[in-house]
């Protein structure tokens, strides 16, 4: 099977863009949150806010492709 990259809404805190990556690379959610956080208030211009954005915009969302169970093999 073939890994695709979603969102995950249903277990996601705004968009779902860090909960999809997390069953993505088969992590704990909270782990790319946390990170997410400290790269961002790091760096000086925000630059993680901006991807966090694209991605939101351009990810599909997992109910609508098609897939009620997202699980990864």
């Amino acid at each position: 099977m073939q890994k695709k990259l979603y969102k995950d809404r249903s277990t996601g805190m705004l968009c779902g863009v860090l909960s999809g990556m997390a069953q993505f690379f088969k992590v704990d959610p909270t782990i790319l949150r946390v990170a997410y956080v400290i790269l961002s208030f790091v760096s000086a211009s925000f630059p993680g806010l901006i991807a966090y954005l694209i991605m939101a915009a351009i990810m599909p969302d997992k109910n609508d492709v098609g897939h009620d169970d997202y699980t990864v093999e």
